[in-house]
């Protein structure tokens, strides 16, 4: 049965938000905010947290930069993943990854689709894995970033979390590289 087993440790992830918009600033950034309120409540450490603007080169440089940090385990994006020409999210972050979490956006949109119907289909939500950390490219609405940690980020994130988690994974993510 999926649950919480309490007889497990809770560890705290250290994870990065980046919000892409052209039209908002940092005092406007309501799915950013709400991502920062959600980890932080769930006992996550929000260890970094940019807005740049809709450009793949700033995109790719920021998530790069946490990519390297090794005080960062995870990255979450917001913004960006529709299609109208400025939505170049997964453009700028899916070459970056090594391994793609394709039931992310499957997940992801069967929780969208009970909320917003076949609006769904609309976004581009996409996650993977980057030299160990991991990589989530969600919608840039507040409703849309509320399904992914409720519905999924959340209990990923939770060590006690059975029949598995990305927690108790994160030690081995990197274990093809140390392989000699």
């Amino acid at each position: 049965m999926a649950g919480i087993d309490p007889n497990r440790t809770f560890i705290p992830v250290r994870i990065a938000v980046l919000t892409m918009s052209d039209t908002r600033s940092a005092s406007e950034d309501k799915s950013g905010d709400l991502l920062a309120k959600l980890i932080t409540e769930a006992g996550h450490v929000v260890a970094d947290r940019k807005l740049v603007r809709d450009d793949a080169n700033a995109i790719t440089a920021a998530v790069k930069g946490w990519i390297d940090d090794s005080q960062i385990d995870c990255v979450i994006t917001t913004g960006g993943t529709g299609f109208t020409g400025r939505d170049v999210t997964p453009e700028a972050v899916k070459p970056l990854f090594e391994k793609d979490i394709e039931g992310f956006s499957i997940l992801f949109h069967m929780l969208s689709y009970q909320k917003v119907g076949t609006s769904t289909v609309q976004s581009r939500a996409c996650a993977g894995v980057a030299h160990g950390t991991y990589i989530f490219c969600l919608p840039g609405s507040p409703g849309a970033c509320r399904d992914a940690w409720d519905g999924i980020l959340k209990f990923q994130f939770d060590a006690r979390h059975q029949p598995c988690n990305f927690v108790e994974i994160m030690p081995r993510l990197e274990e093809h590289r140390n392989a000699g």
